[in-house]
């Protein structure tokens, strides 16, 4: 893996800056700008303009999680600046009050898999119905949620063949019973190790492990350890 870096929101609750500024210290070429929150959107996209971004090769940005339908019109015309700069737009496909209104940004949406509390796009299926609605939308595959899912890991690994030309970043991280991102453990390891032969060596690693600033570089190696064998992207089956 080429690409590999932290969601700001992980590692620094609604603080972007105070984020970017413990990134600049680890030398990441990848990182997730987060606003899963409504108040932090636009904050976040008023200094995209300031914000020195030059460090990293590969940008996205995380798109609030939850959103009332009278708030989905605005929140579309502030992503619209996002979508400008090229950057991918991740998105909770349960948000969605009118999907039709997201249209406009259809190539640059990049829906996530869920996590078991969701109801809809936590398996292959799920997201492939959703996805018809969106031909052109990429994926982040979030192995995380896949594993809390299914400890199996077979619906990770379906979810990574049906799509595998449609994946444009992963989330890595361990999701535990109460759907929290926390730091991977050993059996995590093993269980992510099982989905290397599937993963595309040049797909961008965003860890959303809730860390401290003193973990950062201990959890970076971690993941970069389960990703560095060789692998290479199937064919996308859907």
């Amino acid at each position: 893996m080429k690409l590999i870096g932290f969601s700001t929101g992980a590692i620094a609750f609604g603080d972007f800056r105070k984020a970017l500024g413990l990134l600049a210290r680890l030398e990441v070429g990848a990182v997730e700008l987060s606003a899963l929150r409504v108040a932090e959107l636009s904050p976040l996209i008023a200094a995209l303009n300031d914000l020195d971004l030059t460090q990293f090769d590969y940008i996205s940005f995380h798109a609030p999680s939850r959103f009332s339908a009278e708030e989905e019109p605005r929140l579309i015309e502030q992503l619209a600046a996002v979508a400008e700069r090229g950057w991918p737009i991740i998105l909770h496909p349960d948000s969605l009050h009118q999907p039709k209104a997201w249209l406009a940004l259809d190539q640059h949406l990049c829906f996530e898999n869920m996590d078991k509390r969701k109801p809809v796009g936590r398996t292959a299926d799920e997201l492939s119905r959703f996805l018809g609605q969106f031909p052109k939308a990429g994926i982040c595959f979030d192995i995380g949620h896949a594993h809390q899912v299914d400890r199996t890991m077979t619906t990770a690994r379906m979810l990574a063949q049906r799509f595998a030309k449609r994946i444009l970043q992963l989330h890595v991280s361990e999701v535990n019973t109460a759907s929290e991102h926390v730091g991977i453990s050993a059996a995590a390891t093993m269980a992510f190790q099982k989905m290397i032969d599937l993963i595309d060596t040049e797909i961008p690693i965003i860890i959303e492990s809730v860390v401290s600033e003193a973990n950062m570089k201990r959890e970076l190696s971690r993941v970069a350890s389960i990703f560095q064998e060789h692998s290479h992207a199937l064919q996308e089956t859907d």
